[in-house]
C-alpha cells in the first residue's frame, strides 16, 4: 500500500470527532414554586452533571438571575423570586457555555484553575488554556 492509500483508509476509519460535542446533555431543571421562593429541586443532580463546585455555579446562578439564595439540607437551590423553567434553563446554558464548554473543541472534558487571582478553564480532551 502507498501513503495515499493508508491515509485513505486511516480517515474513512477514524471516528467522527465532530458529533463528540453531542454526546453532553444537560438535565432540564426541575423547579417549583414555594411561595416567593423558587425551589430548584434537581439542583444537585446537574450540579454533579456539570462537575463543578457547588458554590461556584451557585453564584452563578443568583448573580445571573439578579436575586439571592441558598442550598438547603436536602441539596436543592432556594432562589428568592419567581422564575420559570426556562429562565434557569438558560442560565444553566450560560454557565456550561462560559464555565464548562471548550472554547476550542466543544467538548465538556474541562477544569477551572485560579492563576493569579483568575479563573482559567482548561481542557483535558485538547490542552487548551483560556480566561472564563
Amino acid at each position: 500500500m502507498d501513503y495515499d492509500e493508508m491515509l485513505e483508509r486511516g480517515m474513512a476509519e477514524a471516528p467522527d470527532i465532530e458529533g463528540e460535542s453531542d454526546r453532553f446533555d444537560v438535565s432540564e431543571p426541575d423547579v417549583r414554586q414555594e411561595g416567593n421562593v423558587t425551589v430548584f429541586e434537581n439542583f444537585q443532580g446537574i450540579r454533579d452533571e456539570l462537575d463543578r463546585d457547588e458554590a461556584h455555579l451557585t453564584k452563578f446562578l443568583q448573580d445571573e438571575l439578579g436575586t439571592s439564595g441558598h442550598i438547603d439540607e436536602s441539596g436543592r437551590a432556594r432562589l428568592t423570586g419567581d422564575f420559570s423553567t426556562r429562565r434557569i434553563g438558560e442560565a444553566i446554558d450560560a454557565y456550561t457555555e462560559q464555565y464548562v464548554l471548550c472554547g476550542e473543541c466543544g467538548l465538556p472534558d474541562t477544569g477551572i484553575e485560579r492563576e493569579q487571582g483568575a479563573e482559567i478553564l482548561v481542557c483535558a480532551a485538547c490542552g487548551a488554556r483560556s480566561p472564563t
